[in-house]
């Protein structure tokens, strides 16, 4: 299944610049969040594919206008064509704005899918604003990762580990890392990618 990733900046090639060659054969979007709500229901509407989202930290604006025609994944674990992908939106907190989390209230929102992650037998998509500690992440606390996602995937050990937040303008930025078994993508504005083990539906 081929799945375009997006995530913190509206893509000119894609927005601005419309050909819908650009993503043939893409079947899902997955958004990690601080994107303009009527870009993501512009690329579900013009491309046909199914948008999961999660929130980002500066996505407030979604509480009253969400993106038509998408669906929101977080704190879920859903299902799409068989391949389980688990929702995990939004930053550390360092402000009182409302899609920001300690660890400890982002473990907490964790242990409220486990079951949910049990009853699946796992999940193969970790899909999350922010990075997980100490890869790609940054040392600032707006912009440093949750411990608690490192911990999530040893145990777990899901297929893809996609997230966003940390832009390819600051400097620290890598595209594609592998964890172990897990491979990690910044979806920083738009990624395409190829789910090579796509169950039956």
């Amino acid at each position: 299944m081929k799945i375009l990733a997006v995530a913190d900046e509206e893509s000119k090639s894609l927005w601005d610049f419309w050909d819908k060659s650009k993503l043939e054969g893409v079947e899902l979007i997955l958004s990690c969040g601080d994107l303009s709500a009527d870009y993501l229901s512009f690329l579900t509407t013009m491309s046909g594919a199914d948008v999961l989202y999660v929130h980002g930290n500066h996505d407030i604006g979604y509480s009253v206008n969400p993106p038509e025609g998408c669906i929101c994944i977080d704190d879920s674990l859903f299902v799409y064509k068989g391949i389980r992908i688990l929702g995990l939106g939004g930053s550390m907190q360092y402000s009182s704005g409302k899609f920001q989390y300690t660890e400890k209230q982002m473990k907490k929102r964790i242990s409220h899918l486990k079951f949910r992650i049990f009853l699946n037998g796992g999940f193969d998509i970790l899909l999350t604003h922010a990075p997980m500690y100490g890869i790609n992440d940054m040392q600032d606390i707006p912009h440093r990762g949750f411990q608690c996602f490192t911990e999530l995937i040893n145990k777990y050990k899901p297929e893809y580990f996609i997230h966003g937040h940390v832009h390819k303008s600051y400097g620290k930025f890598c595209r594609e890392q592998n964890y172990e078994n897990t491979k990690i993508i910044n979806a920083f504005e738009k990624y395409i990618f190829e789910y090579k083990n796509k169950p039956s539906p």
